[in-house]
């Protein structure tokens, strides 16, 4: 077992061994966190790189207040949503309001993984999938979530109705594929 003090001070100083020590430890925690705000594999490295970029140089600003782990998984969603916001075109506004409302077998649950949820969710358009991987995954409020990406809370309410009636409408479309 590491000191995780030690390895923090270690990485402060520079000491490469140390950070990637740190890295190997962190690093599979937070790349699924990447990867749900991430439109493919490729923009979840660039994110999980960022993020680690992020922690070491801002290391020293760790307090000790709450868990390393935290701290690093906070890093990891402001570096998403950064990288969402300076790879976005704005053009989330595919309209959907024809998806009626219906109720999904709860069996359907049962029948896929957890693996092709997070499939469904990276296939949302950007601007659902990160409003909903904030509210429903991280916590974030909806006013937390129009401060962070500088909307309305209103369009943030509005893209989470439509990110969960896309999400309806995907897994509608398995559960027939399933009877």
């Amino acid at each position: 077992m590491i000191n995780e003090k030690r390895v923090i001070k270690q990485c402060i100083k520079g000491n490469k061994r140390f950070q990637r020590i740190l890295y190997e430890k962190y690093s599979p925690r937070m790349y699924p966190v990447c990867y749900r705000y991430a439109k493919n594999t490729n923009d979840a490295q660039d994110i999980l790189q960022e993020t680690f970029i992020t922690v070491f140089s801002k290391l020293a600003q760790f307090n000790d207040q709450g868990s390393f782990e935290g701290w690093i998984r906070k890093i990891t969603v402001r570096c998403a949503i950064r990288h969402y916001q300076k790879n976005s075109k704005r053009t989330d506004n595919a309209d959907i309001e024809h998806v009626k409302e219906q109720k999904i077998n709860a069996n359907i649950l049962d029948e896929i993984s957890a693996k092709e949820i997070i499939e469904l969710i990276a296939e949302l358009p950007d601007g659902y999938r990160i409003v909903f991987n904030l509210y429903s995954i991280e916590g974030y409020s909806h006013k937390e979530i129009s401060e962070t990406l500088g909307i309305t809370e209103s369009a943030s309410r509005s893209q989470l109705t439509r990110a969960r009636k896309l999400l309806i409408q995907k897994l509608e479309k398995i559960q027939t594929q399933l009877v």
